[in-house]
């Protein structure tokens, strides 16, 4: 199976940046994708980025050119860089993969366990 191990979340007032790292480790033969989304109270999950194998990245409209994907494939690590971050950037953060495993003819899913950010006014 595959572990994904989410960390950097924290507080940081508006105007401020953080950076999320996301390390997926198991029986991994390949990767699809990695992927942020997030959830605020009461909202539903939404997609943040996502990078895609072979470099091509998605964004919401809302973070674009605030936040930033990346992805060290020798690692099987996924970053999100995120500046100007305003108070609606709050939520918890989710890291998202889809992996193919060793052995396996098809890709699986996976979440991590969240990380909290918030961002004060």
């Amino acid at each position: 199976q595959v572990q994904l191990v989410e960390s950097g979340g924290g507080l940081v007032q508006a105007g401020g940046s953080l950076r999320l790292s996301c390390a997926a480790s198991g029986s991994i033969f390949s990767i699809n994708l990695m992927g942020w989304y997030r959830q605020a109270p009461g909202k539903q999950r939404e997609l943040v980025a996502r990078i895609i194998s072979g470099g091509r990245t998605n964004y919401a409209d809302s973070v674009k050119g605030r936040f930033t994907i990346s992805r060290d494939n020798a690692k099987n690590t996924v970053y999100l860089q995120m500046n100007s971050l305003k108070p609606e950037d709050t939520a918890v953060y989710y890291c998202y993969t889809e992996v193919v495993l060793e052995g396996s003819p098809r890709s699986f899913a996976y979440w991590g366990q969240g990380t909290q950010v918030t961002v004060s006014s």
